[in-house]
């Protein structure tokens, strides 16, 4: 009985790591999210890129690098619009990379509904 205890300890170490890595590639991807968004959004303002170009862009990623997921045209859409909602709110930026990129989808779904 003792021996058991202290195995479900270290499984409870294990499992408590496997989280927070599990954390921290959320928010690595959320940076990365961000700045994509940030990318497209500043060259769509300046004039460089529209529409065409980013499903482009989006048809690039996927031939060039087809084990990475993600960055389907609507989904670099998102990106744009995730960075230019909350650029806005200087002091919510930090906090919306310790969400799920899901999580903040469903916040701007339903700021958008609220409009």
């Amino acid at each position: 009985m003792q021996l058991e205890k202290q195995f479900l300890e270290i499984k409870i170490l294990i499992q408590q790591s496997k989280n927070k890595a599990l954390k921290s590639v959320n928010t690595i991807l959320v940076d990365l999210y961000w700045e994509v968004g940030e990318y497209v959004s500043k060259k769509i303002v300046s004039s460089e890129w529209g529409k065409s170009i980013v499903k482009k862009l989006s048809e690039y990623i996927q031939k060039s690098e087809p084990e990475i997921k993600g960055f389907s045209y609507q989904n670099i859409w998102r990106m744009k619009q995730f960075y230019e909602y909350y650029e806005k709110f200087p002091k919510l930026s930090p906090l919306v990379r310790e969400i799920t990129w899901t999580n903040n989808m469903l916040i701007l779904s339903k700021s958008k509904k609220r409009k």
